[in-house]
């Protein structure tokens, strides 16, 4: 049944005036039952619950004022309502929450902060961690831009478990910090993300490039995730000379991408460089297979100085195959390995020789073997090889040089009977080289010959044959054909009742290479016993440029045979023996045909001695052809200034280093050779001539013009009508 509202509250003020508080409470509680929203009359009743003692009671009328209030949008009132209630009751989390969100509302942060971070200190206080946790994290919500109150909600998540959340609020922060000009305390937010969420790429790689720019390169390679961020960070640290963290970071970047084929080559070639071939052929082998050139001659080079040879060449040749301009790159690789594996570099060698054979480029294949033995001395198959390419390719300068080595190196490998053949031949064609000499001796020693030294008498005397057939060219035996039976038997010039074996043109033409065009043999002068200074073949005789078809006249006249029959006849009478060696015991003196085989040689020794200076010039003027045969300039001009320094080949040797220079626009060097080929006297005409005009216009490009016109002007009194001398003269004379 309804009250009289008025009635009962004059009822209850009556009892409150009286002092009977309880009695006063229950009436006012009834009106505010019949009548909730008379919140007058609800504040009074909260009031009279707190002087009795009533709190929680109390609590309830004031909050159901704030919330009346709030709900209104009296925000101020209820906010002070709330605070009466904290007044009441310290510690009521619902009043201070509410507060704290009415002040959100009215935007007042501060105090909405204040707020919640007493009740956060509150619940820590009481043990309520995850509470507190709880009202951090609405304090990091409530200013997104105070990078503290950031962190601390972040860190609040990770106490609720929340680590999405706590990653998300360290990476919000970390931006901010670093936007404002803290890019260390930015890193660091980074950092703990990463921490908490190691899968996250997006952060892993905001650290990796914070790491890398600030030169920190160990955390920079903790935190690349892709091959190319490892690429960059072992480029760094290999820049700073640390290689093995290097090594490790590349291998990191293929293990992140195994298809980066470029990459792994990379790594592999380091290894390979550090001697560590297993590593680096596991590398080239692993899935995706690499099978780009430059990854096939790497793994070739890895399996070559492992000892896998059959391997190693089968990749070669599949290297070739794709790209036969790589044949250069294969000489290159077994020069560089040769330190490692000889029998390996010799399979690069080869291969890249075989194919320069198959493309009939002599020089280059005799470069390559050149090079080769000049690494890896008595290699015999390589050796071997080059002699025969240059005898197929007619390099015959360099043939001559090889040969010389492979009998070396049949002698130190014990094969007598090849090293004789190689040094008899030697000797046939050059008898003045004591080299050559001692090559044959030592030869038939090793077969147990006896008495060496008169087999070689006997050979160099005439009374047997050589085995050679350079020696036969060098005499002019070219066209030698035994005559026939029944025709008259007329004896051969220089070499009187032997038969001189096949020309090497014509060994040529046996083996499908073209044989040489005959010329008529060449008178051979008396014999001597004197062993003469040596003249050059044919082909090394040059009046202009490189070595000419035709001789220079006046030097084949010089050619001598070498006959010691005079010397060495009495060696083999024994008749005499007895009575030369009673005139030896005596002290006489014996027959000029007795001498000792060692005192013809030491006579030989003895005639060539002078000439020494001769026979190393031409040592080193035969060297310069075959090196430019070999296409190796540089070196052919370094022996041709030593052979420039013997008045012999002064003129030829100068002469080619002045028309190089020039060539190469070295004025000043090309005038100096010039004039000192002009000290020489020049083989022919000709040949002086075309010095006179190289002089000439070398001087006239120095702009040594007076001597340019001295020098023309003396050639137009010689030879009128040569070139266009009288143009250059007009050119150079001075204008009225």
């Amino acid at each position: 049944m309804a009250i009289d509202r008025d009635t009962t509250l004059r009822k209850a003020e009556k009892l409150l005036r009286q002092g009977r508080l309880d009695n006063a409470i229950v009436e006012y509680a009834r009106v505010v039952q019949e009548y909730p929203r008379d919140f007058k009359t609800v504040n009074l009743l909260g009031d009279l619950f707190v002087r009795a003692g009533q709190i929680e009671s109390a609590i309830e009328q004031y909050a159901r004022i704030a919330e009346h209030l709030a709900n209104e949008g009296f925000l101020s009132k209820a906010a002070a309502v709330y605070k009466k209630i904290v007044k009441v009751k310290p510690g009521d989390e619902n009043a201070l929450l509410r507060s704290a969100e009415i002040f959100e509302k009215q935007g007042l942060l501060a105090e909405t902060k204040s707020v919640l971070l007493s009740l956060s200190e509150q619940r820590r206080r009481r043990g309520d961690q995850r509470g507190a946790a709880e009202i951090v994290l609405r304090l990091g919500a409530l200013d997104p831009q105070d990078p503290n109150a950031g962190l601390n909600a972040a860190r609040a998540a990770i106490e609720l478990g929340e680590v999405g959340a706590a990653v998300a609020r360290f990476k919000e922060v970390a931006a901010i910090l670093v936007e404002r000009g803290k890019p260390e305390e930015g890193r660091n937010a980074l950092v703990e993300a990463a921490r908490l969420d190691p899968s996250d790429v997006e952060t892993r790689t905001s650290l990796w490039k914070v790491f890398l720019d600030g030169g920190d390169l160990d955390q920079a390679r903790e935190y690349a995730t892709t091959g190319a961020q490892f690429r960059l960070v072992a480029a760094e640290l290999s820049a700073r000379g640390r290689e093995d963290d290097a090594l490790e970071a590349l291998a990191e970047a293929v293990k992140r991408d195994p298809a980066d084929i470029e990459t792994r080559a990379r790594l592999a070639r380091t290894y390979v460089t550090r001697s560590e071939l297993d590593r680096g052929r596991a590398c080239l082998l692993a899935e995706p297979r690499a099978e780009a050139p430059e990854a096939l001659l790497l793994l070739a080079e890895i399996e070559l100085r492992s000892g896998r040879l059959e391997a190693g060449r089968d990749l070669l040749q599949k290297v070739l195959a794709v790209e036969p301009a790589r044949r250069e790159e294969l000489v290159l690789l077994g020069c560089g390995i040769c330190e490692f594996s000889a029998e390996g570099a010799f399979q690069c060698i080869d291969v890249a020789t075989d194919a320069a054979v198959k493309d009939e480029d002599w020089p280059a294949a005799a470069s390559a073997l050149h090079e080769f033995v000049t690494r890896v001395p008595n290699h015999i198959p390589a050796l071997m090889k080059l002699v025969e390419i240059c005898v197929d390719g007619e390099l015959e300068a360099t043939m001559y040089t090889a040969q010389a080595q492979l009998a070396d190196a049949y002698l130190m490998a014990g094969s007598a009977s090849e090293a004789r053949v190689i040094a008899e031949d030697l000797v046939a064609r050059e008898p003045w080289e004591r080299a050559n000499i001692e090559r044959f001796r030592r030869a038939l020693a090793m077969l147990g010959e006896p008495d060496p030294d008169a087999v070689i008498a006997e050979r160099l005397s005439g009374d047997s044959p050589f085995l050679s057939t350079g020696f036969s060219e060098d005499l002019g035996l070219e066209d030698y054909t035994p005559d026939a039976p029944g025709e008259s038997g007329k004896e051969t010039p220089g070499v009187a009742g032997k038969q001189a074996p096949p020309a090497a043109g014509h060994e040529r033409a046996a083996r499908g290479g073209a044989a040489r065009t005959p010329e008529p043999p060449v008178p051979a002068p008396p014999p001597v016993a004197v062993q003469p200074v040596p003249d050059l073949p044919r082909e090394e005789v040059v009046s202009n440029g490189w070595p000419s078809e035709h001789p220079a006249e006046g030097l084949a006249a010089e050619s001598m045979e070498i006959d010691l029959s005079n010397a060495l006849g009495e060696l083999g009478d024994d008749s005499g023996g007895a009575a030369e060696a009673g005139d030896a015991a005596e002290g006489k003196p014996g027959p000029a045909g007795s001498q000792s085989l060692e005192d013809v040689f030491e006579s030989f020794r003895g005639g060539a001695a002078g000439a020494g200076s001769v026979d190393a010039a031409t040592q080193h003027y035969r060297l310069a052809l075959a090196y430019h045969d070999m296409g190796m300039i540089e070196e052919s001009l370094k022996a041709l200034e030593i052979a420039a320094r013997s008045p012999r080949y002064r003129f030829d040797a100068a002469c080619r280093l002045g028309r190089t220079a020039r060539e190469r626009g070295m004025i000043k060097e090309a005038v100096e050779w010039f004039e000192r080929a002009a000290e020489a006297p020049a083989p022919d005409v000709a040949a002086g001539r075309d010095l006179l005009y190289d002089l000439g216009l070398t001087l006239a490009e120095a702009g040594e013009t007076e001597r340019a016109l001295a020098v023309f002007l003396e050639l137009q009194a010689d030879a009128p009508d040569y070139r266009d001398i009288g143009a250059q003269v007009d050119q150079l004379l001075p204008r009225a």
